[in-house]
């Protein structure tokens, strides 16, 4: 009994591992499914539209039934608020990511999303959402960090180096539709592809500050938040499809990776990851969360290599490494910082002399600080809205 006892413990206490380990080889196949169909000459503006009518078809009934009690109104101020953040997330995040995606790697544009805590910290402290106190050890760390990821993205995008031979790359004969383009002519893609992702990712971090406030009227209905953001960036991105797209052949769609690319990042990454996350966010904080999301670049790296034949450079190598040490800092920072708010609110609490003044900037400093909670809550890339309302590809 006791044996079982430990045995079911252990169960319990591997779940949120688990979850989320499965989450980011759910992640990783969005990203080398949606290389292959953008290979195969998918335009990605129709696949943002598919993908984002496929996360509110799925998230929607959700919301309806879980969530349709005192619901929020919907005053001009609001709905502007939405429609910009379907603006940031699904339109012009998605739609970089996936041009980005298309000129460079599955695993190179794994590596640069994982800018965005980093970059998301820049933009609180412009926006004085983020206090920056650079005599304290957890601010040097996140300034620290925010460098190392901006110095490994630089050097990702104008180094590449020799190609890192995998062990397996001799021994596979990929078909020639499926090959990334990584040599000759494609270095100006390459570097293209690189900008079109910083721009995403600035998108991305652009998304989270502005969530914070609509957050704040949506507390108790995140899925009603999630599917009028993912039905009104659906809008906007057929919008923006027909202004780009002119030949109606683009939206032509069958039973093949064109819609398994669609169906898969909408229902997996726009739907099912948003549930599992948040589930883990409750239990263990968005520091946990997202500490596993350079594991997705690990094994999109690997799945790459054997399924796209992708060539993995030096350059690429060393920038990952700088970007995954910054990420921890900014995110070892972040931690620390929530640890001293957790240990400060109480032992002023106690305190008989503490006056209405005092209670309003301690819930002030909390209310700054759930930008950067919220902001660090998502480690990839690319979910359907980024920006989950637990914690987007």
């Amino acid at each position: 009994m006791a044996k079982a006892g430990c045995f079911s413990s252990f169960l319990e206490s591997s779940k949120p591992y688990f979850a989320m380990i499965s989450l980011q080889f759910g992640y990783a196949g969005m990203n080398i499914i949606t290389k292959v169909s953008l290979n195969r000459g998918m335009s990605h503006y129709v696949l943002v539209v598919y993908r984002h009518a496929f996360a509110t078809a799925v998230i929607a009934p959700f919301a309806f039934f879980f969530e349709r009690k005192a619901q929020p109104k919907i005053t001009l101020p609001i709905f502007m608020q939405i429609f910009v953040l379907a603006l940031l997330g699904p339109v012009i995040d998605q739609n970089f990511y996936y041009a980005g995606l298309k000129y460079t790697s599955p695993t190179f544009s794994c590596a640069m999303s994982n800018m965005l805590p980093a970059m998301t910290f820049v933009m609180a402290v412009i926006c004085r959402m983020e206090k920056l106190d650079m005599k304290k050890v957890r601010c040097q760390a996140k300034v620290v960090g925010t460098v190392l990821t901006v110095a490994g993205a630089m050097l990702m995008t104008l180094y590449k180096g020799p190609i890192v031979e995998m062990l397996w790359s001799k021994y596979i004969h990929p078909r020639k539709s499926y090959v990334t383009d990584t040599t000759g002519t494609g270095d100006k893609h390459w570097f293209l592809g690189s900008i079109l992702l910083t721009i995403a990712t600035l998108a991305w971090a652009s998304l989270f500050v502005l969530q914070n406030k609509a957050l704040q009227t949506y507390r108790n209905h995140q899925l009603s938040l999630t599917s009028m953001v993912c039905f009104i960036g659906t809008l906007q991105a057929i919008a923006v499809t027909f202004v780009m797209e002119h030949k109606p052949s683009v939206w032509k769609i069958g039973f093949d990776m064109n819609l398994l690319a669609a169906a898969y990042a909408g229902i997996v990454t726009s739907s099912i990851s948003y549930y599992v996350q948040g589930l883990v966010m409750k239990t263990r904080g968005p520091v946990f969360a997202t500490a596993f999301s350079p594991l997705m670049m690990i094994i999109v790296a690997i799945m790459g290599s054997f399924i796209l034949a992708e060539q993995i450079f030096l350059g690429s190598v060393l920038g990952a490494v700088l970007i995954v040490f910054g990420l921890y800092s900014v995110l070892w920072g972040k931690h620390k910082e929530g640890l001293e708010i957790k240990e400060e609110i109480p032992e002023v609490i106690k305190g008989s002399h503490v006056n209405s003044v005092s209670m309003s900037a301690i819930n002030g400093d909390a209310e700054s600080n759930k930008l950067s909670s919220v902001a660090i809550s998502m480690p990839i890339p690319e979910s359907g809205m980024k920006a989950n309302p637990k914690p987007s590809a």
